[in-house]
């Protein structure tokens, strides 16, 4: 994303000295070191610090690009104390607000702030209001400025205390720097050290010009998440208008709306009629079963206007309408992983969201057999479990399929215009409202209750027409 991009690129201009003004009335940065070296020593004599091994000299090839004259490269080490946490035993916490906060690790971070969710009264290990709390091994970079007063902090995590300084200027530096500090923790289980973070080089303003630096992050950084939160919503949008426009295109195209009426075509009744005569062929050749008279369609039933030669009907009229065999992994193994000639087997799993079937999938049902098969032309689709009413394919060839894929055969009909109807918002509404059970599913009697609008069969074959051609425009618009 552009905001991405444009926050780094403000980071990195701010560190180096590129975003604000340096100013001859600024303080010397060696003025600022010397007043932490005698606060540390102060605290060493104290017995607050332990004095800890001289940090090496900077050398000219560490140096990674050109900082302000009135600037110092430094060791992180020179100007923070460094709190290594320690973890707790389950016994010696707890999740009812008793305590002080533990903080164990990168899932108490979100965006920069805390999360906090476990309390104990055996703190060891603590950081203080206004320490950087940076996770250091597991999830590397997670990082937030402590706004409690004090908090235990589990070995996963180091608190960077500034002795003098603004806090926030070494927040943002860190911030630039996470990706840098990811990849020095190469391993299983990647980790940081506190050698590493003490030996970091850092360069340091003088105390005025770290004010003005983090006051100008602010003011850019805010202006940059409001950018980054539009991106994301406009992201959003490009990812779901596809989607959206197939949607209103199938219920247009279903309400009669994306093509021309025409007054040569056939009247719809005969085609009804047509379907009438065939099945009751079929009936007496005994290749389907006669089946009970569905209710009349009521005026309440009708969700909207349709074309005066399109006619209301149950998808049932029009079509077979039937689920398939269910087949269990040690059947699969033993009886059809080694069927080379027959019907390819068609699962849940082998129906996409994208309409797609996987046909060779490594399971044959011989051609000689009981189980139930959807022909060339039938529309497939999911109608129980979690993909119910979202899978849908259509069939290039005859197969074998599950039981919990229905297979919608049409009848005289054009057949991709069923394929088309029962992904149109009418449809799948009406499958919604209809599914029953825990894991959700709509019986068969319920599917061939179903109302669709019928057009005259050269209607439906230019509405499939034009659909073939625009709903492939829009596959070309998804964003993955």
């Amino acid at each position: 994303m552009l905001a991405d991009k444009l926050r780094k690129s403000v980071l990195q201009s701010a560190i180096q000295g590129k975003l604000t003004e340096q100013l001859a009335t600024d303080d010397k940065v060696e003025d600022l070191l010397q007043a932490i070296k005698e606060e540390k020593e102060l605290l060493i004599k104290e017995k607050k610090i332990k004095k800890q091994k001289p940090l090496p000299e900077i050398t000219e090839d560490e140096i990674p690009f050109a900082i302000p004259e009135n600037w110092k490269w430094v060791r992180l080490g020179e100007v923070i104390e460094l709190i290594s946490g320690r973890d707790l035993v389950k016994d010696k916490y707890n999740n009812n607000c008793e305590g002080i906060p533990y903080i164990t690790g990168a899932s108490n971070f979100n965006n920069n702030n805390l999360i906090i969710d476990r309390w104990t009264n055996e703190a060891t290990s603590i950081a203080i209001k206004n320490d950087i709390l940076l996770t250091c091994k597991g999830t590397i970079g997670e990082i937030a400025v402590l706004k409690e007063n004090k908090v235990h902090i589990a070995r996963q995590i180091m608190s960077i205390r500034l002795l003098q300084g603004n806090i926030e200027y070494i927040k943002w530096y860190i911030i630039s720097q996470i990706d840098k500090l990811k990849s020095m923790g190469k391993s299983i289980i990647p980790g940081i050290s506190r050698e590493m973070i003490l030996n970091y080089l850092i360069p340091l303003p003088p105390l005025a010009e770290q004010k003005r630096i983090v006051e100008k992050l602010d003011n850019v950084l805010a202006n940059i998440d409001e950018l980054k939160a539009n991106e994301e919503k406009l992201s959003i949008l490009q990812k779901n208008f596809p989607d959206k426009l197939k949607k209103s295109i199938l219920q247009s195209a279903i309400q009669g709306k994306l093509t021309e009426q025409l007054a040569t075509d056939d009247n719809v009744e005969d085609l009804l009629q047509a379907i009438k005569e065939e099945k009751e062929r079929l009936i007496k050749e005994k290749k389907i079963k006669k089946q009970k008279t569905l209710p009349e369609i009521t005026e309440e039933e009708i969700p909207f206007t349709i074309p005066e030669n399109w006619k209301w009907i149950r998808i049932n009229d029009v079509s077979s309408i039937y689920t398939g065999n269910s087949i269990n992994a040690k059947e699969k193994e033993l009886k059809y992983s080694n069927v080379k000639q027959g019907y390819n087997y068609i699962a849940t799993k082998d129906v996409d969201f994208n309409n797609c079937i996987l046909y060779e999938n490594g399971v044959k049902i011989p051609f000689e057999t009981n189980f139930k098969i959807a022909k060339k032309g039938a529309t497939l689709m999911c109608i129980e479990g979690g993909s119910a009413g979202r899978k849908v394919g259509f069939l290039k060839e005859d197969v074998c399929f599950g039981n919990k894929l229905c297979s919608f055969n049409p009848m005289k009909i054009y057949d991709r215009y069923i394929f088309y109807v029962v992904q149109a918002p009418l449809f799948i509404n009406n499958f919604k409202i209809n599914m029953t059970g825990i894991i959700g599913g709509v019986s068969i009697n319920k599917l061939k209750m179903i109302l669709i609008p019928l057009p005259p069969l050269a209607e439906q074959k230019r509405i499939v027409e034009k659909l073939d051609k625009l709903l492939a425009d829009i596959e070309e618009l998804k964003i993955e």
